[in-house]
């Protein structure tokens, strides 16, 4: 019979394409599966959910064994096409189940009752803050347990089994907790589902006595579903394309702007469709970068407000029409609420919704069917183009190092910049890399991950471990801070044991950079460490594994020279040395704004 898991029109995941990056798309997946009848030393739970997550498209799970999941771990490892990556800690699973899915459109991570699960759970929030579908399995107590007013380990002491699920309700958009045989394939099935439907994370709870044992529910291969597609309000399509091409068309330099939510709402080509036929220049917003091609002719950059990309703030700001689509205007985004847009002048395109101006708004419109139907009712009109055209200035290029002096960041990443492809992808970390690595020019299918919205310090290692194991065929090259990589620098061991061949840059300034230009004090300096040697110390002579530290540029150029070269196979660890006040001008300009809107004094009451 054949076994069908889909989302409709959703492409297939490829390679991170920058064009239309597949991050939290899941495909079309037919698979042919003959014979229907499995043998019954197979038919349980166990399997049955190891072939559901091959279904959707899952072939590496991220896991922490405790005693609550050993059996369900015993079941994955036996499914073909399932992979088992053993991670360091809880919360690099879940971080690097989250790089997975920004690549694959779908992770899952695997950890044991209470412990396990409440480690991993600002990786889950985090996913969620992202919308991304992600899978969070935990091995439950037995199901014997449940009203039996004992305690157990793994728990805060109490009779009460149901403090992990409280805290998973909040930052998931299901949760099943599988204690019984009868009704776990349909809880199974609902929760995976509806974590491809919304694209965020579910939790599903297994019993630890139950993966093993045969049932007859999974004696056949699960029986097909399919993910119904949502369809727009045709009237409502209608009108609001209507409304929205009498407002573009009447106005004299309108530009468009891209948003985050483009992702989720599986809008990219039908964004990129809009920018080719209307004539508007094409910025996006700083977490809405890789989403969006910079090769098109009328990109313009990243609108970041006061730390936008040279020019582009002006363009935008100016023009009496923009339209935004998917955006998300944080305290971060809008650089401290300083953005200088007018609610009148703004069509706002979510993933289900059309807002134009202050009025009218119409729901029940997707995106993608929004931008699509637009592009056919705008009149082309470059003259925002034609004003950014005459106003841009080519950027200048770093002053010239002397011999040996040391090396500065505006250097390194301008060789960063040159080591970029379409076989590379860009991860960068949450501080002073967010401002550098938003100035890179990304070529034609080079990957770009960063987690702006909920900013979580040291997600980079366990995304980068997630996503280079779910595009093996891609380098990736990951700009880490030294405060956030001691968060969570133990997953470099998985990296090496997996045979990874990322290369990541450690940026070594002595402290919380970019909490310093927020708010500076003694608690923002950390203890330095021997990043190489302790890298060296996790390698011990097992696994393809190089590091080297940099000191200035002639080391950078030997270093680059080396990890694209005879070590192109090896995982690469450089660590630069830089001044602790050696920041990007736009983190500074930032971090003051940002600093402004968290010191408001309260409103008078």
């Amino acid at each position: 019979m054949d076994t069908k898991i889909s989302v409709c029109d959703a492409p297939a995941p490829t390679n991170g394409n920058v064009c239309c990056p597949p991050k939290g798309v899941v495909s079309s997946i037919q698979t042919s599966v003959s014979p229907s009848v499995i043998a019954s030393c197979e038919a349980t739970l166990g399997r049955h959910l190891a072939r559901r997550l091959v279904q959707i498209g899952v072939s590496d799970v991220f896991s922490v064994p405790g005693d609550f999941n050993l059996t369900l771990l015993d079941h994955l490892i036996a499914e073909p096409g399932l992979n088992l990556i053993g991670c360091c800690n809880e919360l690099n699973a879940g971080y690097a189940a989250d790089g997975y899915a920004r690549s694959r459109g779908v992770g899952a991570c695997v950890v044991t009752f209470t412990v396990g699960g409440l480690s991993v759970l600002n990786a889950i929030a985090g996913a969620y803050s992202e919308n991304l579908p992600l899978i969070c399995i935990v091995g439950g107590p037995n199901s014997n347990d449940y009203g039996t007013n004992r305690i157990l380990h793994h728990t805060i002491g109490l009779p009460d089994f149901s403090q992990e699920f409280r805290c998973f309700q909040t930052v998931t958009c299901y949760q099943a907790v599988v204690n019984n045989l009868e009704d776990a394939h349909e809880q199974i099935d609902t929760a995976i589902s509806t974590s491809l439907k919304e694209s965020k994370p579910v939790y599903i709870s297994i019993s630890c006595n139950l993966p093993a044992i045969p049932h007859p529910t999974f004696s056949r291969e699960p029986v097909p579903f399919f993910l119904a597609p949502k369809v727009s309000n045709q009237m409502g399509l209608e009108a609001a394309v209507e409304a929205a091409a009498a407002f573009l068309n009447k106005a004299v330099k309108p530009v468009m702007v891209g948003g985050p939510k483009l992702r989720v709402a599986k809008s990219c080509e039908a964004f990129v469709e809009l920018a080719d036929s209307c004539g508007y220049p094409v910025a996006v917003m700083p977490s809405a970068k890789g989403l969006v091609p910079e090769c098109h002719p009328r990109f313009i950059g990243t609108f970041w407000g006061a730390v936008s990309t040279a020019f582009c703030a002006e363009i935008v700001e100016s023009a009496d029409a923009y339209i935004f689509a998917g955006p998300i205007f944080n305290d971060y985004s809008s650089v401290g609420y300083s953005l200088l847009l007018k609610k009148d002048k703004a069509i706002v395109v979510q993933p289900d919704r059309v807002v134009i101006a202050n009025g009218p708004a119409f729901g029940c419109v997707l995106m993608k069917d929004f931008l699509k139907a637009l592009s056919k009712r705008l009149r082309c009109n470059t003259t925002a183009y034609e004003n950014y055209h005459r106003i841009f200035v080519p950027e200048g290029q770093p002053l010239r190092a002397d011999p040996k002096e040391p090396l500065r960041v505006n250097v390194l990443f301008q060789h960063i910049q040159k080591m970029l492809s379409g076989e590379t992808a860009v991860i960068a970390e949450t501080g002073d890399s967010w401002f550098n690595c938003q100035k890179l020019k990304l070529p034609k299918g080079c990957g770009f991950e960063f987690q702006m919205q909920y900013g979580s310090i040291g997600w980079s290692v366990g995304a980068t471990l997630g996503y280079a194991q779910a595009v093996p065929n891609k380098r990736v090259i990951a700009c880490i801070g030294d405060g956030s990589f001691q968060v969570t620098a133990q997953d470099v061991s998985t990296m090496i044991r997996n045979g990874q061949k990322s290369i990541i840059f450690l940026i070594n300034n002595g402290g919380y950079t970019i909490e310093v230009e927020i708010h500076d004090g003694p608690y923002n300096v950390i203890k330095n460490w021997n990043y190489t040697g302790l890298v060296d110390a996790i390698h011990n002579g097992e696994g393809k594994c190089w590091t080297t530290k940099v000191l200035c540029e002639e080391d950078l150029i030997n270093a680059i020279e080396t990890a694209t070269g005879s070590k192109n196979d090896s995982f690469c660890f450089i660590e630069v040395i830089v001044h602790k006040d050696d920041t990007s001008k736009e983190l500074l300009e930032w971090g003051s704004r940002v600093s402004a809107a968290n010191s408001r004094p309260p409103n008078p009451q």
